[in-house]
């Protein structure tokens, strides 16, 4: 399981703002992650809001809008699913590298939960509904509160 040795992470996101921006395909597995990034921010004590994109390709551009507009941070969750074209990897790079990019340029953190899955059932069981092995929204979550907080103590 990709999750073993998973750290332990401070989450106390008190003070923070944090925008969840999701993509919309798939949404069974889509609606489990929101749901565990929810719960995690709503335990955290950061204030949020929900953004739905059209899918994972327009994470990017919709995360450093956010950002921009005062975010603190951003909890990213998408999937995609391979299919029998290059499309799955030009979408994953695409996402990918652009969340990646948006947290250099803006200097805020971007948690990552866009999941790249073979077939639905990986993400199934990485969505943190009953029954998944791994909770991928949490993680993400968890992820950007820790990342706002490690930069607010090197900012001072």
């Amino acid at each position: 399981m990709s999750g073993h040795g998973s750290p332990t992470l401070d989450i106390d996101g008190t003070g923070l703002d944090v925008v969840i921006v999701a993509g919309s395909w798939h949404d069974e597995i889509t609606d489990g992650l929101i749901a565990g990034a929810t719960r995690t921010l709503e335990a955290s004590g950061a204030s949020f809001s929900l953004v739905r994109v059209p899918g994972s390709f327009e994470l990017p551009v919709v995360a450093k809008a956010a950002l921009e507009a005062g975010a603190d941070a951003v909890v990213a969750l998408g999937v995609i699913i391979r299919g029998g074209t290059p499309h799955f990897e030009y979408v994953s790079s695409a996402a990918t590298d652009g969340l990646t990019r948006v947290a250099l340029d803006t200097g805020k953190p971007v948690g990552f939960g866009v999941l790249t899955l073979d077939d639905e059932q990986q993400g199934l069981d990485r969505a943190g509904l009953p029954g998944s092995k791994e909770d991928k929204g949490r993680e993400a979550a968890e992820a950007a509160i820790a990342a706002a907080r490690a930069l607010g103590a090197l900012r001072g």
